[in-house]
């Protein structure tokens, strides 16, 4: 019976606990919503490409609209660096 019952809780334990899903900031955006609450679920959407956008969604939601810290800068080409010529 001891081991029935043991078996039994770890049998429940393994069912019960779920994986931890990653988090995701994606690069090519640069604003990202913060949805949280337990009717929601908390999640990070990095979908936005201005704050206004992310405000327009969020309206309503309890979620918040945050600039997301790995943008990559996508598509904006680097300056020019000037060609320095040597005096020889």
């Amino acid at each position: 019976m001891r081991l029935l019952s043991c078996a039994t809780l770890v049998l429940g334990t393994l069912v019960a606990v779920t994986p931890a899903s990653a988090q995701m900031y994606d690069p090519r955006y640069p604003v990202c919503m913060h949805v949280f609450g337990e009717k929601v679920g908390e999640r990070m959407d990095c979908i936005f490409t201005s704050l206004a956008q992310c405000a327009a969604t969020a309206g309503g939601l309890p979620a918040t609209c945050l600039v997301n810290p790995f943008y990559a800068y996508a598509g904006k080409p680097m300056p020019a660096r000037p060609y320095r010529s040597q005096p020889w």
